[in-house]
């Protein structure tokens, strides 16, 4: 009936029209006329249409846009000769933009054009007093600070690569990351080299040079370390190196290596090569951040979260980058502020901790648009939105060594990411059926994994392939393959193991449900559970140690803790325990429960079990071995039912 209407309205001018020579041309005329309305009328319901089968048309349309024009791009990068290198991406903002500022540290600012030329001397400074030269990897000690950024565009001049060793670690985890990687010289921030004072003997048997930054030169009193002074730096020239410095280095070459935790107890060092630190770099530009925009970074520069996702991906955008020391809640509105800052970058704890912190009436008073980062957990999210505005939140996931990830590009609360086609076309994951009682993917009658239907957990596997290449772990051949799964669903084929449980809703949405293996997440950390063991049982009293993470309530990722064995005729020692965790290990990896039992149980090949242990977590009246609470300004206390509520119920904060 509403077709006939439509075509009385068209076809009422023309009734008059009497039979001549010239109908035939007005039939075709009005004919065109039909298809014409017909075909914009189409054009006007077809968003409504695409939204109703989709409601997330929009912002899927927006994302293939900017994919398929990073893909270009990146495309174009691999087939350059000489290859790009984020290097190359660098020194053409400097080009492009010389006076704009690129870092904001405390009191100082630094221009692109400052920041290569600080790196041009400090390149020459490392290859005469140093001996730094293309192939070379150097170690780098320090924190967050502008010569961080330096020392790394200067090396990558120099055509080496930088290892970013987490200024927390101790003694053998120390120096496992000094060799693992066959690192020529260590570089040092001047407040942050007394740790090295136990590993220096080690240093200097491996032929391993170390300098620690100084404002002048002084006679190092410490065998083994030399002074690489402000002056030294300053004096050399500041003029463009030789690209030939470089000339080796290709798109395959490690540019970095960049630390994580290992079920050995060792930090791996996972190897990052040009190609996938420009590709990870691009997560900003996928987020939607531009030129314009000010990203405030505060998480550590050794990370992958602070380097690539914050630092390269700015300079990928060219963009500027307030940089910070560290974090703090209670000045973080106030440098978001005073900053201008668009862009913030979290993980999961930094969101509770500025939730936590005391209301203001300026709470959403700041510039701050979009949110970037990982581990979010809904109830936070929600609360932070809430309370501090129309704020964009892009939870993202992936891992440091890993081929593949996700992003939550809608902004749906609780989800770390949203299938897209295009990401399905270039990356081949799958969810697989994975037994937690046996640690081990579940197979059919033929010997293949079987993958998990849309809605249920299942651990995410990715085809390693020349387009998602797994680079590994630098001289770790073992702890390499260990990640790596073969003969998946046919003979022959090579997955990726990311070690997590992950669930796909119907929508497409990911959700994160779990890690596997002797690893778990504190404080935004990885905490490997076999080297705090390993440490535990170096107490005197300690006869076995089973590491574990438990949940709290409130809080992201799971907190440390042990169930232990004491020697025979032996009582627990808590001051000797407190003094070796805290010399031994960072904080966030010392076990805050502490349980004593007779015997640890283990599986019939001598496993530990620890599903039993999560189950029954800190609350006392679960079990009636006596248990212990890490009090930061007493040590090791006696548990209570009394501290359990407290700290269940937020009032003793962990």
């Amino acid at each position: 009936m509403k077709t006939d209407m439509l075509v009385d309205v068209f076809m009422k001018p023309w009734s008059n029209v009497k039979p001549t020579a010239m109908n035939t041309e007005t039939t075709l005329t009005f004919n065109m006329y039909v298809l014409l309305y017909t075909i914009l009328a189409g054009l006007a319901i077809l968003p409504l249409f695409l939204y109703l089968r989709n409601p997330y048309f929009t912002q899927d349309l927006r994302y293939t846009v900017t994919c398929i024009l990073l893909g270009l791009r990146i495309n174009r990068i691999k087939r350059s000769k000489p290859f790009y290198s984020m290097l190359d991406c660098f020194l053409d903002k400097v080009k492009k933009h010389p006076n704009k500022q690129f870092i904001v540290f405390e009191k100082s600012s630094y221009t692109y054009r400052d920041v290569d030329k600080q790196s041009n001397k400090l390149a020459r400074a490392l290859s005469q007093h140093a001996s730094v030269k293309e192939g070379d990897t150097v170690a780098l000690f320090m924190g967050n600070e502008p010569m961080y950024v330096f020392i790394w565009l200067a090396l990558a001049k120099l055509g080496c690569t930088a290892a970013l060793l987490n200024y927390n670690i101790r003694s053998k985890s120390l120096l496992h990351c000094f060799t693992c990687c066959g690192t020529n010289v260590l570089l040092a921030a001047s407040g942050k080299s007394s740790p090295l004072t136990l590993v220096l003997p080690f240093t200097i048997s491996l032929l391993i040079h170390v300098f620690v930054l100084g404002e002048e030169e002084e006679k190092c009193v410490t065998e083994g370390v030399n002074t690489l002074s402000s002056s030294r730096i300053q004096q050399a020239s500041d003029q463009p190196l030789d690209p030939q410095l470089r000339s080796k280095v290709t798109l395959k070459s490690p540019a970095l290596y960049i630390y994580t935790s290992g079920t050995t107890g060792l930090p791996k060092a996972a190897v990052i090569t040009h190609e996938r630190l420009y590709m990870a770099s691009s997560m900003q530009a996928i987020s939607g951040v531009v030129s314009d925009d000010v990203i405030y970074i505060y998480l550590p520069l050794y990370h992958t979260a602070g380097f690539i996702m914050g630092l390269t991906g700015a300079i990928e955008r060219g963009s500027t980058v307030v940089l910070r020391r560290k974090f703090s809640a209670s000045n973080f509105w106030d440098d978001c502020r005073k900053h201008k800052v668009t862009v913030i970058q979290y993980i999961g704890e930094i969101m509770r901790y500025l939730c936590n912190s005391p209301k203001k009436d300026n709470d959403r008073h700041h510039k701050v648009r979009l949110a970037l980062g990982n581990g979010l957990r809904a109830d936070t999210w929600s609360e932070f939105l809430q309370r501090f505005g129309d704020i964009r939140v892009c939870e993202c996931y992936g891992a440091t060594e890993g081929n593949v990830g996700f992003i939550n590009y809608v902004g749906k609360v609780g989800a770390i990411g949203k299938e897209h086609f295009l990401h399905k076309a270039n990356f081949s994951y799958v969810l697989i059926q994975y037994d937690t009682e046996r640690e081990e993917p579940v197979k059919d009658s033929r010997g293949f994994c079987i993958k998990v239907p849309k809605g249920e957990t299942g651990l995410l596997v990715a085809k390693i392939t020349a387009q998602a290449p797994f680079s590994g772990y630098a001289n770790n051949q073992q702890q390499t393959d260990r990640k790596k799964l073969r003969d998946v669903f046919v003979k022959g084929d090579l997955y990726f193991n990311s070690g997590d449980l992950l669930r796909i809703d119907h929508e497409g949405f990911v959700y994160f449900m779990d890690r596997i293996g002797d690893t778990f997440r504190w404080k935004g950390e990885n905490v490997a559970t076999t080297e705090v063991t390993e440490h535990l049982i170096m107490v005197e009293c300690i006869e076995e140690a089973n590491v574990y993470g438990v949940k709290v309530p409130g809080h992201e990722g799971r907190v440390g803790m042990a169930a232990i064995k004491l020697k025979d005729d032996m009582e627990f020692d808590s001051k000797a325990t407190l003094e070796h965790v805290k010399t031994s290990l960072p904080s966030y990896a010392r076990p805050r429960f502490i349980r004593i039992q007779n015997s640890l149980a283990v599986t019939g090949t001598f496993k530990q079990i620890k599903v039993k242990l999560v189950e029954e977590g800190f609350n006392p009246s679960m079990m009636q071995d006596r248990l212990y609470y890490l009090e930061d300004s007493k040590g090791y206390i006696p548990m209570t039912q009394e501290m359990f509520h407290s700290i269940s119920d937020g009032k003793i904060h962990l």
